[in-house]
């Protein structure tokens, strides 16, 4: 873990929130992040604990499908409240699995959802409607009813980010899985400091109004753990 900075806002007393960027089918490092968090909880009891993933489970990385069963389950982190939000790229897999429509399944597959039919051992070859019957149904339970967002005082966790100038409860889904512009640049206050991944960067961002912990573990990166506690920040990384 790093040294704790100086976060952008205060939790309340007694409050801490871990919350995890995009998985992409790291399940490794997941695994481990998973650890970490749990040593950390015994080591420095809190009275509420809240574990956050922030979308994007599936797609690119191995083993999509091992991540989706371990969310599902639940994972091993004793003291937590575990809340899982919807990624952009748990929409295109509803929307390739749900709609039989040929352009979701282009779509999908074309943004690593070929990696993902395959940790389900679902070949190429196969037909798209045959897809729904191939994927166990609690995984699909558990990716239809992700929340899109989450809030802790201060802080709002989404996936993507929201749309400047417009009240956090008037946000389109669309935004909150798919912006970057004109969110990433804005300055303005957005009513809460928004916890979002999405967009991968080096290290995490951490500006008055946002924090960015998308680390591209995916792409040769790490996976990002923010925990926020009082009005400090730390990271777990893996």
């Amino acid at each position: 873990m790093t040294e704790f900075v100086s976060a952008p806002a205060t939790l309340p007393e007694g409050q801490r929130v871990y919350a995890i960027g995009d998985i992409h089918g790291c399940l490794e490092q997941l695994q481990t992040l998973h650890i970490a968090i749990a040593e950390d909880i015994a080591a420095r009891p809190v009275d509420a604990c809240t574990l956050i993933h922030l979308g994007d489970y599936v797609d690119r990385g191995p083993d999509s499908a091992e991540v989706v069963d371990l969310l599902t389950k639940g994972p091993d982190v004793p003291g937590a409240t575990v809340v899982n939000l919807l990624g952009n790229h748990e929409e295109m897999m509803i929307n390739a699995i749900s709609s039989g429509k040929v352009e979701d399944a282009v779509h999908w597959s074309r943004n690593g959802g070929a990696e993902s039919l395959l940790s389900w051992r679902i070949d190429r070859g196969v037909p798209q409607l045959m897809w729904p019957t191939m994927i166990p149904f609690p995984h699909q339970a558990f990716l239809r009813g992700l929340a899109t967002t989450h809030r802790v005082g201060p802080y709002f966790f989404v996936h993507a980010g929201v749309r400047p100038d417009v009240p956090l409860e008037a946000q389109k889904v669309d935004d909150l899985l798919w912006i970057r512009e004109p969110f990433l640049s804005s300055k303005k206050d957005h009513g809460a400091v928004i916890v979002h991944g999405h967009t991968p960067i080096r290290e995490p961002a951490i500006r008055a109004n946002r924090i960015g912990i998308d680390t591209g573990a995916v792409m040769g990166g790490v996976l990002t753990c923010a925990i926020l506690e009082a009005d400090k920040i730390g990271f777990l990384q893996v």
